[in-house]
């Protein structure tokens, strides 16, 4: 593989792992959010990645194939005043636990740094070579 062909993998990492920062965030931002526009509570999203099958003309990576809704039920707190609560005074609210997306913030945050640390060493590579071609 080379040197031009490591940027491109790890620039689509990057790329990946951004994304899944921000579906992050977003699972953060609505961990309260007990009504959508469709009524329902928020769902916690996931993003699924897919590797990018290499061709002679591009080295492959990995991308986000989808992002798809988690299926865990809601928890139900009960408080029967909540605007939100059913018959029974129970209010559904989001399946985010904030301290497993906290855990997954902190693992897309190490494979993001992971990727501009071999970005930058093919791209100090790259400048070597060069260095080397001008004696």
């Amino acid at each position: 593989m080379g040197l031009i062909s490591t940027l491109r993998v790890s620039s689509s990492g990057l790329s990946a792992e951004r994304l899944r920062m921000d579906i992050i965030a977003d699972n953060i931002a609505n961990a309260n959010t007990t009504r959508t526009p469709d009524g329902q509570p928020y769902r916690r999203k996931v993003a699924i990645f897919e590797p990018i099958p290499p061709t002679p003309r591009m080295p492959g990576g990995v991308r986000v194939r989808q992002i798809v809704a988690d299926t865990t039920p809601p928890r139900l707190v009960y408080e029967p005043g909540h605007p939100d609560a059913d018959t029974n005074g129970y209010v559904a609210y989001p399946n985010v636990d904030i301290v497993h997306e906290m855990v997954d913030l902190i693992t897309a945050t190490r494979a993001y740094e992971a990727n501009i640390q071999a970005f930058n060493a093919a791209k100090n590579m790259f400048l070597r070579t060069l260095d080397i071609g001008r004696v």
